[in-house]
């Protein structure tokens, strides 16, 4: 066994793919806030593509964490020289294991805020990502405007903080680049956003336009704000995964990643101060993101709220479970063709029929043991993302909503809190009481959940849409999961 560590790279078992490349010569190009397991499978191996191809190392990453609960990557990427081991599996059961070394610093912002800011501000800084979760924004889902009433921001806003936030932060360090004459870094968000981009230029430019109007301005006129979409199916690290990387590689990694194979990365050409070449390590540079974005948002995004529930209620606990499921199945791709497929865009170089397969196969692949319980994680901020705009677009048209209907109506059920068989349901949800709270009145009022405008916004007053929910709740109730599922596939057959 050995552990993972910058002196260890030359004795890591030869089944581990190691980085050749001199890590002591790459410098920060880019700083990145969220350093999790999504970014760790997916910017971070791109770029390590990048600096493995040479000629790059100007573009390494440091990684910042805000949050008390990254105390444990700090520690962990303080012991491992900031290396960790990325385990791709195939559904075919083949793995490969690679060490990552992108990510050549760490700062823990509560230890130093000072400190990052500064890094923000370095001329070397060219790009500073993200990847804070649809939370982490801080932008009403319902009015699309920031909301400045979390206690942190409220404190970053006050003069003379002590930094805690991202935006606070940044908006300090591109003060400073002002000042100092410095052009701003880009600010490139990497979360599963629909217009991540627009979303994260919001957030930054009305932080900085309540904390000091003239600069807010300049930050709106100067920083580039590009799109992206984003792409591969990450499972949260477990102790059995840790378990697996020693046992089959004989590697000491206290957080490596694991991912399926697949991985994507769309990208809007609208940088500030420069990029590194990305186009030539598998990243499809675009002028328009918005055709892909839809498309992935709308499909794999929502597909995964679309089973989750359902599957919860019936007992399921992975996503390869549901998918083997020939009712899932045909319901899913019910839901992609006939609901969310009419409502996507022309999408350049990409044939639907096979795209929509594809993710059932790639849902299938049980060598990443994917929970429903992580796609269930803050239904209130997924769901107004990734299935209301379906709904939405499908209502306008007078197109097909009962799909989408009944995955509303499922997780309205699962907000009840049990199973089927009587079994807890984890509920994890930045709304969790008002949503139960809701649920609770469905009785004596149906269509309650529909009535959270935070949520639902005007579109829960839609009555054709109350009147689909209402039924397909009644179905789940009398029925089952299942019962509904199969009673929704005979309709659409018949």
């Amino acid at each position: 066994m050995v552990k993972l560590s910058a002196s260890a790279l030359g004795v890591i078992s030869e089944r581990v793919d190691t980085p050749a490349y001199d890590r002591s010569a790459v410098k920060t190009g880019i700083v990145h806030f969220g350093v999790g397991s999504f970014h760790r499978s997916h910017e971070a191996m791109y770029v390590d593509r990048l600096l493995r191809a040479g000629g790059n190392d100007t573009w390494g990453i440091c990684g910042v964490g805000v949050l008390a609960s990254d105390s444990r990557m700090r520690q962990v990427m303080r012991d491992q020289d900031d290396l960790y081991t990325l385990v791709v599996k195939h559904p075919d059961g083949e793995s490969q294991a690679r060490v990552i070394g992108s990510i050549t610093e760490y700062l823990f912002a509560p230890d130093d805020p000072g400190a990052v800011v500064e890094k923000l501000a370095s001329a070397s800084t060219r790009i500073v990502s993200l990847t804070v979760t649809e939370g982490g924004y801080s932008v009403n889902d319902a009015t699309g405007e920031f909301d400045a009433t979390g206690a942190d921001t409220i404190a970053d806003l006050q003069p003379n903080a002590v930094l805690r936030t991202v935006f606070g932060l940044m908006t300090e360090a591109l003060r400073l680049r002002r000042d100092r004459g410095i052009a701003p870094f880009t600010v490139m968000s990497c979360d599963n956003i629909q217009g991540n981009g627009h979303v994260a230029g919001i957030a930054l430019t009305s932080f900085a336009r309540i904390k000091n109007p003239e600069l807010g301005e300049w930050i709106a006129e100067n920083v580039s704000f590009p799109n992206s979409m984003v792409d591969r199916i990450t499972p949260a690290t477990t102790p059995a995964s840790i378990a697996a990387v020693a046992d089959t590689y004989g590697v000491d990694d206290k957080w490596p990643v694991v991912s399926e194979a697949f991985a994507q990365w769309v990208l809007e050409d609208a940088f500030t101060i420069g990029r590194p070449d990305f186009a030539s390590v598998g990243v499809h540079m675009v002028g328009d993101v918005k055709p892909y974005e839809f498309m992935k948002l709308r499909l794999l995004n929502a597909s995964h709220q679309a089973m989750s529930y359902l599957g919860l209620l019936a007992g399921f606990t992975y996503v390869h479970e549901v998918v083997v499921d020939a009712i899932f199945v045909d319901f899913l791709l019910d839901y992609m063709v006939n609901e969310a497929s009419p409502t996507l865009r022309p999408i350049p170089g990409v044939d639907l029929d096979a795209y929509r397969h594809e993710l059932i196969s790639r849902f299938s692949n049980i060598a990443i043991a994917d929970t429903l319980e992580r796609q269930a994680v803050d239904g209130s901020q997924r769901i107004p993302k990734f299935l209301l705009p379906v709904v939405r677009d499908q209502l306008s048209t007078g197109g097909q909503i009962d799909h989408a209907a009944l995955v509303l109506a499922a997780w309205s059920v699962f907000l009840e809190g049990v199973d089927e068989s009587g079994q807890p349901l984890a509920i994890s949800d930045v709304r969790s009481q008002r949503l139960r709270d809701a649920v609770g009145r469905e009785v004596d009022d149906p269509g309650a959940l529909l009535d959270l405008t935070d949520v639902f916004g005007e579109l829960g007053q839609n009555q054709r849409l109350r009147d689909a929910y209402i039924a397909a709740r009644i179905a789940i109730k009398t029925n089952g999961a299942m019962g509904a599922l199969e009673a929704l596939n005979r309709k659409r057959t018949s």
